[in-house]
């Protein structure tokens, strides 16, 4: 049940990332800045749109082949795997924001949005530790059972 719980919120999210995704290609300027400084770092809008297609269609593929590798007999890990596909996701779509944002000509203080940034790097990590914290306390306690 909880598998696909996991599966229909990754949907969902990938739904979510494909609007969000189109919506940031669309409003971008051609030359992107991806980073301001002394040496600024821009690149053209469609390289910024392949590379962003990869990476999502990268990670969100990998589901497929998580699915076809495991057995069914391990859905707990499948579960675990849809809900970090699920939290990458999350991290795309701020990361594109972002990304729109800081090129829009809206005034915005961008300190306001960092701990969003931060918020789902972390989400991300504390998901991609859940696994294997869940692995060693499922051995340890049914060891301890015996």
């Amino acid at each position: 049940m909880v598998f696909k719980v996991f599966k229909a919120i990754w949907f969902f999210s990938l739904l979510a990332i494909l609007g969000v995704f189109l919506y940031v290609y669309a409003s971008l300027p051609d030359p992107v800045i991806v980073r301001e400084s002394l040496n600024p770092i821009s690149t053209s809008k469609e390289i910024l749109f392949y590379v962003a297609l990869a990476i999502i269609a990268l990670a969100n593929t990998s589901v497929f082949a998580i699915t076809r590798i495991f057995p069914d007999e391990d859905r707990d890990f499948k579960a675990w795997f849809y809900g970090l596909i699920v939290c990458a996701n999350l991290f795309f779509v701020v990361g594109l924001s972002f990304i729109s944002l800081y090129n829009s000509t809206e005034k915005f203080d961008y300190e306001r949005i960092g701990f969003i940034i931060y918020g789902s790097i972390g989400l991300l990590i504390c998901w991609s530790v859940a696994w294997p914290i869940y692995r060693l306390m499922q051995r340890f306690f049914s060891q301890q059972a015996v």
